[in-house]
């Protein structure tokens, strides 16, 4: 996270972070940020619901599981159940052992063990959204 960030923002919304821990949260919306990525957050499931109706919603959410109100689960749930938000992707972060079996039945588009890795993070967005000017392009 050294150096000075990247000007171009990519993708075309944001990335919705969805923490209930104030220090985790920012420091994600600051790492995106950061690697030029548009990022907003919120606390819970409900309030991601919320935002994913409005006019212009994100381009893909960053979900941890384990929230208040409305966890993550829960969230994902409702989600695929509303048409109009169903195929906005999900990136689910949590801790605990063998993630990627309690999220199978989520068809969740990537899963990250916290604490989040930084480059594994910017390997799941990068399926998402176009790589970094000067970037290597894969043939």
């Amino acid at each position: 996270m050294v150096g000075q960030p990247k000007p171009k923002e990519r993708g075309r919304g944001a990335v919705l972070v969805v923490e209930d821990d104030p220090a985790t949260r920012e420091a994600l919306v600051v790492f995106l940020r950061h690697e030029g990525y548009p990022a907003e957050s919120v606390n819970d499931g409900q309030q991601a619901l919320a935002r994913l109706r409005d006019k212009k919603p994100p381009s893909l959410v960053l979900l941890d599981l384990m929230l208040p109100v409305m966890d993550g689960f829960e969230f994902r749930v409702q989600q695929l159940q509303d048409p109009q938000i169903a195929a906005i992707p999900v990136i689910v972060f949590s801790s605990g052992g063998d993630l990627g079996e309690k999220v199978a039945r989520l068809r969740v588009d990537g899963c990250l063990t916290k604490p989040v890795d930084p480059e594994a993070l910017l390997r799941c967005l990068a399926t998402r959204f176009d790589p970094p000017a000067g970037a290597p392009q894969n043939a």
